[in-house]
């Protein structure tokens, strides 16, 4: 998979492509509109972990059934726990189907039993293509109650949240998932630990709140 980093650009991503994962100088001459930077870091519909107050947010795009976000769950998790001060926002964007936009409905609908995260790995664990059969056995095993589950998937925020991630990703020009942005800055493809601290850093430099 080529990796990209990405620089904003006023409401644009750029893609610029660069050797091992090397950092690009930011243009804050031209950074990116505050309101597309609440409407991307802030939505009330989206899951945040990590610390929900922390001076710098980091927004992941992410499907299900894209095998380049699987192998980032555990980078995730290890910089959520080794960062204190960091926010983390997960954007549902379920590009690979109808089974990804079925997984991607019932993991924001896990929210209203306080199971994301676990629900959220253990899709990311399934053999094969997550199904909805596969989205609703996982369901099962994490200890939701399946019912409940079917109901909320229905709710208006799950819809916005779904709409929102694909009207973001269009209008910031995103290449695909997983694509991770802080700051100004934005990079596409799978990333080591190392890498997303560096992202992180970088951002904390130049827009750290």
């Amino acid at each position: 998979m080529q990796r990209r980093h990405l620089v904003l650009a006023g409401a644009s991503l750029l893609a610029i492509p660069v050797l091992g994962g090397t950092a690009l100088a930011q243009d804050r001459a031209n950074p990116m509109p505050q309101e597309l930077r609440k409407s991307l870091e802030r939505d009330p519909t989206a899951p945040v972990l990590g610390n929900a107050q922390g001076d710098i947010t980091l927004t992941e795009f992410f499907d299900y059934n894209c095998p380049f976000c699987r192998k980032m769950v555990e980078p995730m998790h290890r910089l959520i726990l080794s960062d204190p001060d960091l926010r983390v926002v997960f954007r549902e964007w379920p590009v690979f189907g109808e089974d990804s936009e079925f997984a991607a409905r019932a993991s924001l609908a896990s929210l209203q039993q306080s199971k994301y995260w676990q629900f959220h790995t253990a899709l990311f664990r399934t053999r094969g293509r997550v199904s909805e059969e596969a989205t609703m056995r996982t369901a099962r095993e994490v200890g939701l109650d399946t019912a409940r589950l079917e109901r909320d998937m229905a709710a208006d925020q799950i819809e916005r949240h779904i709409t929102n991630s694909h009207m973001l990703a269009d209008h910031m020009g995103l290449m695909g998932t997983p694509s991770f942005i802080a700051g100004d800055e934005g990079a596409f493809g799978e990333y080591s630990l190392d890498e997303l601290r560096g992202l992180v850093q970088r951002a904390r430099e130049t827009i750290g709140r």
